[in-house]
């Protein structure tokens, strides 16, 4: 399914089909409850829906590949048809390959293409677009004291290198997306660094996504308040990220952000 990009800020949807994610985990994690919620998101106005069976929150550790597969497969074939492109989050080739027999068009691999050599294979060989995201680390560890010498220079390396490690292996450049990977081994002054200079990474040239919604930099900015409290917060990190230009924003929570995006869209002269 084709993506257009360069219109306006598309919203992905976050659905966690897992029982541990930091703010929505357990809610979903029966195929039930999760195509009721993928339905919900398409309702509000979602362009994009990002499905993940594998928490990624700080400290989480991995599960097994057929856990992720038994999470996340069922609930994708309950949605054969979904009318916006379907994302799977994942940096396991072979859940990727499985979601993208069943219609799946968008792989977002928080490794940025390095826990899997063959995902650069699946995504060739079914045409789905990339997300290579930066991170620091692995989950379990990624925030343990991550440190950087000039952290925006040192993530656009790492993206422009993968960016073009993807496209050596048969990855049309239409088809890659670059996240710099919000709280994925940053500490909050690397986040503000990262989104004070957004502009940077949008200059590497693909489509840039950033993953903010409800994070803990959100909660530390105002005064350490949990994730169910820091919709607003987000909702102030979107407007900024709209007015930037940025291509992708991946929320929890749609409709506020849909609301946010079509004032926005107003008032832009």
């Amino acid at each position: 399914m084709k993506i257009e990009f360069g219109v306006r800020t598309l919203i992905m949807g976050i659905l966690n089909v897992t029982p541990d994610s930091f703010y929505d985990g357990g809610r979903y994690n029966l195929i039930e409850l999760a195509v009721k919620r993928a339905e919900e998101i398409l309702k509000e106005g979602a362009d994009i829906i990002d499905i993940g069976g594998e928490s990624t929150r700080p400290g989480a550790d991995p599960v097994t590949l057929q856990e992720e597969l038994d999470r996340v497969i069922p609930v994708i074939e309950k949605l054969k048809g979904f009318p916006i492109p379907i994302s799977i989050d994942t940096y396991k080739s072979e859940v990727a390959e499985e979601a993208c027999k069943q219609g799946v068009s968008i792989i977002n691999d928080i490794s940025g293409l390095t826990a899997d050599e063959k995902m650069v294979e699946v995504a060739r060989k079914y045409g789905a677009y990339v997300i290579i995201m930066h991170i620091k680390g692995t989950p379990k560890n990624m925030q343990l004291n991550p440190t950087y010498s000039d952290v925006v220079g040192e993530i656009r390396e790492f993206l422009i290198k993968q960016s073009n490690y993807a496209l050596s292996n048969g990855i049309p450049g239409d088809k890659i997306i670059i996240d710099p990977g919000i709280g994925f081994g940053k500490t909050l002054e690397h986040n503000l660094e990262i989104l004070k200079n957004i502009d940077e990474f949008k200059k590497i040239g693909f489509p840039l996504l950033v993953g903010h919604s409800r994070k803990s930099m959100i909660g530390m900015l105002l005064g350490n308040i949990p994730p169910e409290e820091r919709l607003y917060g987000t909702l102030g990190v979107s407007a900024y990220l709209i007015m930037r230009g940025v291509d992708i924003i991946r929320v929890h929570d749609v409709r506020p952000h849909v609301e946010l995006r079509r004032v926005i869209e107003a008032l832009k002269c």
